[in-house]
Parts: C-alpha cells; structure tokens; sequence
C-alpha cells in the first residue's frame, strides 16, 4: 500500500505512480455518461487506486469513436507490457466496453491475457436493447437515457452494434480472464452488467459480480472492492507452483 503518489504525463496519458518497485499496472479507461470525456476525469479514481494497491494506474486517452478508440487502449496495453511485471485491465462505462473488447482481442490473437479486468457501470451493448435503459431512466441521474441512442450512433459510426469488440456482451465469452463487475440496481446500464455476468460464468469465467442498492452506494464501496480484487488477483498470478 502506497502512501504518496505522483502524476506523470505519458505518451498514452497520464500516470499515476506510487513511491518504490511497482508488482503490476492497471490500465484505467475512463467513461463519463456523454460518452466522452478525457483521461483527466478519471485521475481521482486512479489516485485512490494507486494508494490503496501499491501499483501503477495509467489513464488512457482514446479517440470518441469506433474502432479508433480500441486501437488506442490496445496501444496503450503494448506500453503498459512494455514496462514489465503483471497488468490488469479495468474500464467505467464506455470504458468498460473498451476493456471488455480488448480482453476479445487479445485471447482471438492469442496473447497473454490481463491478470484480471474490472469493469464498472459498462456499456456493453451497443444495440442499446436492454430493458433496465427504460425501467431505470427515470431512478438514474448519471445517464441521460434520451440522449445516449445518438451519442452511441456518433461513436459505432458505420460499425455494426453487434460486432463483439464494439458490443462485448454479443461475443464468445470463453477463454477470458477472471472478471469482476460493479453495477447500481437503480442504473440504466445495469442489464448490461447482469447479462454480461451471466454469459461469462455459463463460459467458464471466473466472475464477481457486485450490484449496489444505488448509484451512491457504488460510488462509495466499489472502490475498495475492486482494490481489494486486484491485489488478490495478481497475488494469485505471482504465486509459483511447488
């Protein structure tokens, strides 16, 4: 666990370092309601991960738009290996379809996969079907359901919304690395999170699924929650057999 922590400007965005030797990384991709955003918007969670954890949290800038913006986080990935020692993936709504995505590439490549991903509140289907965007319009503050249809068709641009790296949730779960997902029952995304669950566990994916009373109690607990995962998950990667 880090006590102090600095920010540094890198070619894939900026980075946030603890104090002595750095187990593993996490690369943190952001996600604002808008679909937009920078890597900046993300800093205050990379911070508070980077203290509890003792690792590394690069923040990675991506392009508003398909398949531009999954060719940047996998750049960014290439960076983040390059460093050396172990990685983890986690990603907040359009985030969370970004590292959803890579974790696609990257086993349909056959390179090593993350230590583990986390994902949070993710957008994971960009067909925009599930029925919690309608049932939970109203409950849900963070979301501007009515607008999201049009901010999604801005970002797919001519990319079918079934196509698995741009909607995770329609690709071949199997072979993942273990996942944990975060979610609000009162959220518009919430579908997406449970069936994206579901679907990996009947894959053989290892899965932690965490769903919160609301939108606040997400915001205060997932935090540890997914610190905890991650120093679990890469402590069980750095345990040598025999």
């Amino acid at each position: 666990m880090a006590s102090e922590v600095r920010v540094e400007e890198g070619p894939f965005g900026p980075e946030v370092r603890p104090d002595g030797p750095v187990e593993q990384t996490v690369l943190y991709l952001h996600g604002d309601p808008r679909l937009a955003g920078t890597p900046q918007d993300a800093l205050p969670t990379a911070r508070e991960l980077a203290r509890t954890t003792g690792y590394a949290v690069l923040c990675a800038r991506y392009r508003p738009r398909f398949p531009q913006a999954l060719q940047d986080v996998y750049d960014a990935w290439e960076h983040c290996r390059a460093q050396g020692g172990a990685v983890a993936v986690a990603g907040k709504r359009l985030g969370g379809a970004l590292a959803a995505g890579l974790l696609l590439r990257l086993r349909d490549e056959g390179a090593p996969p993350p230590t583990c991903a986390v994902l949070v509140s993710p957008l994971l289907d960009l067909t925009l079907d599930a029925p919690s965007l309608l049932l939970n319009a109203a409950a849900d503050r963070t979301v501007d359901a009515e607008s999201l249809p049009v901010r999604a068709a801005a970002y797919a641009g001519d990319t079918p919304r079934t196509t698995p790296l741009l909607s995770p949730l329609h690709g071949n779960l199997h072979g993942l690395p273990p996942i944990q997902l975060h979610a609000a029952g009162t959220e518009v995304l919430l579908d997406d999170a449970l069936s994206f669950a579901t679907r990996a566990a009947h894959s053989g994916v290892a899965v932690d699924l965490r769903v919160y009373e609301d939108a606040s109690a997400l915001g205060l607990r997932q935090a540890g929650a997914m610190a905890e995962y991650l120093r679990v998950r890469c402590a069980s990667r750095l345990v040598t057999p025999g």
